[in-house]
């Protein structure tokens, strides 16, 4: 398996620090407000490559962490913290919204088919293995303290110039607006804060520990140092991130990791690209975000918005239409029915033996399909290839067999229920009555539940292996 490494520039084969195991740790979300679709396609492609990971063989120690705390509204030392700016927009606490937009986060991921972390990792769980390395880096001499903060030295670090092939120091000089960033003490704009006292603009601040330095709270960097090296030791093989944390967060964890163990970081960084809509990259900052629950309501499938993903490579950036969404959604349904269909009992009970020419052509499909997806993960070729052996002549039951291995990977559910659609419980129980009708012979009083429930919003879809509800567009 072979993916594109952002700190090398070049594709590079994945060869583990520990036989059979790899250890993935990915950036999480700052809960302090809803997630989006732009998200979304990041977290199913951790979850794709974690997949990945898994079909070639490897147990994957899957961390991630949850920003519960710490992260301002810039990624370097600028603005509020996030945290509080959604706690006054919802008249909650800070910890109230934290809990709240967590929950919905992995409810939403849930819905994409994203599989659960291994470990999920709060910042505020964690606030001693952070004071514990700053503590290091305060030794070691990478950190100074100040009245306002305890900063990273970053002028003590010559690899911090040019990581990711940016500009590093001099392009971050250039680009900081002093009298909001530098801070009365820092040595340089481009330090950054490791532990931010509770004195000026954050002497109210809600979350605070205390700390050899001072009552305060940790910087946003530090905390995915201190718990990817908690759970996965101080050297380990991927770590991902979307394409803006090249510039500033990625550097300063290579930057404060690496200076307090003396050791290389992480081996391959994989960084995706963002989705747009209409040329715009999606961004709450922007206003044009879409999330899961919009999808649904115009009565598409999460998991057709999964689909969408895959048809783009990771590296390249996607754009949301409504066009392409109701593109996405036929092309999965066909999937599903494909699937159901081919898997029916009758269809299972005539099963022969593959002919030497079909059996080459199923093995050429696998073949190549396992070489798109270890190829930089490689989902459009690989959804070419599927579509490709569905249309072939090698008998539906032995195609349907070799996607449903493949959705081990693709994570699209081509074997879940009938009733895809998380229909209410009225719907369903009309659908229900719908089924008793005929079953009965009532087949008007069947029709005329049916139109009730067009009403509704809901179509069914009559096929070979049962009734399915499907939310009716409204795009």
């Amino acid at each position: 398996m072979r993916i594109y490494n952002s700190l090398s520039r070049q594709v590079e084969e994945i060869e583990p620090l520990k036989k059979g195991k790899v250890g993935m740790y990915t950036c999480g979300m700052t809960v302090y407000d809803y997630a989006h679709i732009g998200h979304g396609r990041k977290y199913v492609y951790d979850d794709l490559l974690r997949r990945t990971l898994a079909y070639n063989g490897l147990d994957v120690i899957h961390v991630q962490n949850v920003t519960d705390v710490g992260h301002l509204v810039s990624d370097a030392d600028e603005g509020e913290d996030k945290l509080e700016k959604g706690a006054r927009k919802l008249k909650k606490t800070v910890w109230e919204v934290a809990k709240y937009f967590e929950r919905d986060f992995f409810e939403n991921m849930d819905l994409l088919g994203v599989l659960r972390p291994t470990i999920v990792a709060r910042a505020t769980e964690h606030i001693e293995d952070q004071i514990k390395l700053i503590d290091r880096l305060v030794d070691r001499g990478f950190a100074y303290d100040t009245p306002e903060a305890v900063y990273f030295d970053v002028g003590r670090f010559p690899r911090y110039e040019g990581l990711f092939g940016r500009g590093g120091l001099s392009e971050k000089q250039t680009a900081v607006r002093p009298e909001v960033e530098r801070g009365e003490h820092k040595k340089t704009p481009a330090d950054f804060a490791l532990w931010f006292k509770r004195v000026g603009r954050f002497a109210d601040h809600q979350m605070h520990w205390d700390c050899p330095w001072g009552d305060g709270f940790p910087g946003w960097h530090i905390e995915c140092s201190a718990m990817s090296m908690k759970y996965l030791g101080e050297t380990f093989d991927i770590h991902t991130g979307g394409l803006e944390h090249q510039m500033v967060h990625h550097p300063n964890e290579i930057a404060q990791s690496e200076a307090a163990s003396g050791h290389p970081f992480v081996k391959y960084w994989v960084h995706y690209s963002h989705l747009t809509l209409d040329g715009v990259k999606m961004a709450k900052s922007v206003g044009n975000v879409l999330r899961v629950q919009d999808i649904i309501e115009k009565g598409f499938s999460p998991l057709a918005l999964r689909y969408l993903y895959l048809t783009a490579h990771y590296r390249t950036p996607l754009n949301f239409t409504w066009s392409s969404m109701a593109a996405a959604q036929t092309a999965y349904d066909k999937l599903l029915d494909f699937v159901r269909k081919s898997q029916a009992p009758s269809l299972k009970s005539q099963r022969t033996e593959l002919s030497k020419e079909k059996l080459r052509k199923l093995e050429s499909y696998r073949s190549r399909f396992e070489g798109a997806i270890n190829t930089d993960l490689g989902f459009p070729g690989a959804l070419s290839v599927v579509w490709e052996m569905v249309k072939s002549n090698i008998p539906d039951y032995d195609k349907a067999d070799a996607l449903l291995d493949w959705d081990a990977v693709l994570g699209l559910n081509l074997a879940g229920p009938l009733i895809s659609e998380e229909a209410p419980g009225e719907v369903k129980d009309m659908l229900q009555r719908r089924e008793q009708l005929r079953r009965e012979g009532s087949y008007v009083e069947a029709d005329n539940t049916r139109v009730e429930m067009e009403k509704m919003g809901w179509k069914i879809e009559d096929t070979k292996m049962g009734s399915r509800l499907k939310k009716i567009p409204n795009y």
